[in-house]
């Protein structure tokens, strides 16, 4: 049984390439392709792996592309449960071009779910052999699926005594507030739009998020800012984050590699800020990384640990 166990409703296998330079109408000659697993459930658990835990993934599968997701967690070790889909897994691509050091990307429409499909996955959630401490739900919602999926899988692990963390944006995050949901990750114009209220400065930054939390919208939230780290708030205190100062190769995957930093830190016993410094170095290890690849456990310990010595470079403010 695993303590983390993480949703992803909409997998993706994230394919690769480079060529020395995009033109169109003609026959492009690309480097050999890359093969990831991706989705944001996916990447939460991946990135939990490489932090030296063990997080299950849940996620649909379908097709020859949905075979080929779960070998490539296979591959890295990731325990995972997949549900079947009769729609295929979908493929994303990345062309890198040589000459331009620039990147396009090519996100495909998700897999089309029926109800059967995700109410499945609903159902798997109540399942005893999988029964986790936490459920991290990460990333946007496959066709078919309901905009209030995300909140009645919330009312699902409150009724078990799970705690569920949820990182989405858009309507499935707005329809999940307030139905039990433990721990949200928004960045700030997510925020601005989950509370209708401008966020111009750290005070209103502070009181919005202080006003949700007692409203019972999420039991903490914690705020993404970038470069400028984190502010988080719950019942009776709050947190102001500054992010490490490091080199950045790649910002994609830092948001997963936050979360999976907070909960696998949860997990362990850690409290809430300590939990929060560890996320915070996880997330900063990703954008030391190049490419799509996620935290690298040996500099999120290091990071962590400027965090915890309260190191010029790595301010902090709590009250």
């Amino acid at each position: 049984m695993s303590a983390i166990v993480t949703l992803t409703m909409n997998p993706a296998i994230d394919k690769s390439t480079g060529v020395d330079h995009v033109t169109p109408e003609r026959k492009l000659r690309c480097g050999k392709p890359h093969f990831e697993p991706g989705g944001g459930g996916i990447n939460v658990a991946r990135a939990v792996k490489k932090l030296g835990g063990d997080a299950r993934a849940v996620f649909p599968a379908g097709g020859p592309s949905g075979e080929l997701l779960k070998m490539l967690l296979e591959e890295e070790g990731c325990p995972q449960k997949p549900f079947g889909s009769q729609s295929w897994t979908r493929e994303n691509l990345t062309v890198y071009e040589e000459t331009s050091d620039r990147e396009f990307r090519f996100t495909m429409p998700g897999a089309e779910l029926a109800q059967t499909e995700w109410q499945a996955c609903l159902d798997m959630l109540s399942d005893v052999d999988l029964k986790p401490d936490y459920i991290v739900a990460s990333g946007s919602l496959s066709r078919g699926v309901p905009d209030d999926f995300y909140g009645r899988a919330a009312k699902v692990c409150q009724d078990l005594g799970i705690r569920f963390i949820l990182d989405s944006s858009g309507e499935p995050l707005t329809a999940a507030m307030g139905k039990g949901i433990y721990l949200i990750k928004p960045n700030l114009r997510e925020l601005e739009e989950l509370s209708g209220d401008p966020v111009r400065n750290d005070n209103q930054l502070a009181e919005t998020a202080d006003r949700m939390v007692q409203e019972g919208q999420s039991e903490v939230i914690v705020v993404s800012m970038g470069a400028a780290g984190l502010f988080a708030a719950w019942q009776g205190g709050s947190l102001r984050l500054n992010a490490p100062t490091v080199p950045i190769k790649s910002r994609v995957g830092a948001g997963d590699s936050m979360v999976a930093g907070i909960v696998l830190s949860l997990s362990q016993g850690k409290d809430l800020p300590d939990a929060l410094r560890f996320g915070l170095a996880a997330g900063s290890s990703a954008v030391m990384s190049p490419g799509t690849e996620l935290c690298r456990r040996e500099d999120t310990e290091r990071l962590y640990g400027c965090l915890k010595g309260n190191d010029d470079a790595c301010g902090e403010e709590e009250s």
